[in-house]
């Protein structure tokens, strides 16, 4: 493939990663061969996070909603240790934080759509 269409590729995601909301700062994001994600290291974890929240359903894995909670928790409070500049977050914990806060995202959004959907039926 020549890289003038690689390029094309990658400013298609970078701008779709943009619309998304990610800040796409370049030193949170994971690189590939020199290449940047299309987000950041954070909705990487939280995208991937979705994706296992997914399966989990799918495998008939339930959590429990107090551990969502938690899950999110970790995330926010990950967010907050850096933003009072306590402590810097590096993109491995932004990862895996992100990637509980995704897992509980969906598990969330899951259970509201099976509440929704045993309410009307």
């Amino acid at each position: 493939m020549k890289k003038s269409t690689k390029i094309k590729i990658w400013a298609f995601f970078m701008r779709l990663g943009n619309k998304c909301g990610c800040h796409q700062r370049e030193d949170r994001s994971f690189k590939i061969k020199g290449w940047q994600f299309p987000v950041c290291s954070r909705c990487t974890g939280i995208l991937t996070g979705q994706i296992i929240g997914i399966i989990l359903y799918l495998f008939k894995i339930k959590i429990p909603l107090y551990v969502d909670i938690i899950f999110l928790a970790i995330m926010f409070l990950d967010w907050y240790i850096q933003y009072k500049k306590i402590k810097e977050s590096n993109n491995f914990r932004r990862f895996v934080t992100g990637n509980l806060a995704g897992i509980a995202q969906m598990n969330i959004i899951i259970k509201i759509i099976c509440m929704i959907y045993s309410t009307l039926f």
